[in-house]
């Protein structure tokens, strides 16, 4: 899991090499896709758990304290960069995102963007996924 991890760190350190997110994505092997992709949903979980415990640990001793809307909101947001649907089959993610930069309008959207319009596409949140995509491409776009 360190391997991956320290792949992801590297890969979004050194990802200024390419001229696109695009360029980028493809220019790594299938092998390597998959492991950005297991690193980022390593991270995301880790930093979710990594806050859970420590709103549980500022909280603990307080039983009138009701979880603030935000924190749940950071959880819903982190949960979007996750598949669920497709649980750990991260071949499947990695192929859609190479569909997803198949199309020239997708071409400038960043990497973790791509992960998280496909990671809610792939759990049936089609609305979501649109808007997010149309979105993108509009900020995106060059």
């Amino acid at each position: 899991m360190n391997n991956y991890f320290l792949f992801f760190l590297f890969s979004i350190l050194f990802s200024q090499s390419a001229s696109t997110p695009a360029d980028f994505w493809n220019e790594y092997t299938y092998e390597e896709k998959i492991a950005f992709i297991n690193g980022a949903y390593g991270a995301v979980a880790k930093l979710k758990a990594h806050h859970k415990a420590e709103v549980k640990k500022q909280f603990l001793h307080d039983d009138n304290w009701i979880e603030p809307y935000y924190i749940e909101r950071y959880y819903d947001i982190a949960d979007e960069y996750l598949a669920e649907e497709i649980g750990y089959n991260l071949k499947i993610i990695a192929l859609h995102i190479d569909a997803f930069y198949s199309n020239s309008d997708n071409f400038y959207i960043p990497v973790m963007e791509a992960l998280r319009i496909v990671s809610l596409m792939q759990d049936g949140e089609r609305r979501t996924a649109n808007l997010r995509l149309l979105r993108s491409q509009q900020k995106y776009k060059k």
